[in-house]
């Protein structure tokens, strides 16, 4: 089994989650994408884990931990991370989530308000319907199980060596580890099962921004993006951006889907420049009209980026810090 940091095995929910820790401090948990494990965060977690207690488990179906024949949805991941926060001693957390990962971390508000300390979203799902292509097809009710297979197994792996601006590359070793994992039985059920809970052919069905007004009192929140990705286009923060205040967008020019791995050092940086902010305030959710009036803050260096998003919805300048 491959090592990152400290690792464990816990029994949740009649099913084992494997995961990893490093660091001391206030706990900080990294849950990962689909079709992804733990390892996502290998480039980031070292860095972070210098001011905070770093957990990273695998989502059941994916890296080292179990396959159950469970249903998978959005609902069923959140309870699943409450109750191996119970299995780590841990009462609550800051969360930062990418992708799937970060769809899970929003779903948490729903039921599990009280676990969340701040809410970091990398590059999340949940915000908006666009998604690739080859997301879609493999949703696809008859195309779907024939394609996930190899989709799961090939789909990251392929990415990674020939498109490294959006996916990151994945070392050698690396790689085989993908493989080792993407070869346990119950993977492409899981996959197919998390992935039908969330986008269907037309994108992203559920749509965690939808039920954003159900959370009573959001904690504080910060949005992560690649300003290139070819998965979950940088142009769904607005939407979030558009019924909040608070909530500030960080993008990271020449990088895909994945900041962790194409720029971690400047990721980590901001990451734990926004957990350690005192200043920081919860988010508060208002019309859409009211993102401007509320002053949602973005980075200086990526005015560039949000001048097009801004444009896109024809919104005026936002405040700068």
């Amino acid at each position: 089994m491959d090592t990152l940091g400290q690792t464990h095995e816990s029994e949740v929910r009649g099913t084992v989650i494997a995961w990893s820790e490093m660091g001391e401090g206030r706990p900080l948990v990294l849950l990962h994408g689909l079709a992804d494990s733990r390892r996502t965060w290998r480039r980031v977690a070292p860095l972070l884990a210098r001011r905070f207690r770093v957990l990273m488990p695998d989502l059941p179906g994916h890296g080292w931990s179990g396959r159950p024949d469970a249903p998978y949805t959005l609902d069923w991941h959140a309870e699943t991370i409450a109750h191996w926060m119970d299995a780590a001693q841990v009462a609550k957390a800051h969360l930062c989530g990418h992708s799937f990962g970060g769809g899970i971390a929003q779903w948490m508000l729903l039921g599990n308000r009280s676990r969340v300390d701040r809410l970091a979203l990398v590059s999340p799902g949940g915000l908006g319907h666009q998604v690739s292509l080859p997301i879609k097809l493999a949703a696809f009710p008859w195309l779907g199980p024939a394609l996930s297979h190899p989709v799961v197994r090939f789909g990251s792996l392929f990415g990674q060596q020939f498109f490294p601006r959006s996916f990151g590359v994945m070392e050698l070793e690396e790689a085989r580890l993908f493989f080792r994992m993407q070869g346990i039985d119950g993977t492409s059920r899981a996959f197919r099962r998390s992935l039908a809970g969330v986008i269907n052919l037309f994108g992203q069905h559920m749509q965690t921004l939808k039920r954003a007004f159900e959370v009573k009192s959001p904690p504080v929140i910060a949005l992560f993006w690649g300003a290139e990705d070819p998965v979950i286009p940088v142009s769904h923060a607005a939407n979030l951006l558009d019924c909040s205040r608070g909530v500030t967008l960080t993008t990271y020019p020449g990088c895909g889907h994945f900041p962790q791995l194409d720029n971690p050092r400047a990721l980590a940086r901001d990451l734990i420049g926004f957990l350690c902010d005192p200043l920081r305030r919860p988010a508060v959710l208002a019309p859409s009209t009211a993102r401007i009036e509320a002053g949602a803050r973005v980075r200086p260096a990526e005015q560039s980026v949000w001048s097009t998003l801004a444009a896109r919805w024809h919104a005026p300048s936002v405040e700068k810090r």
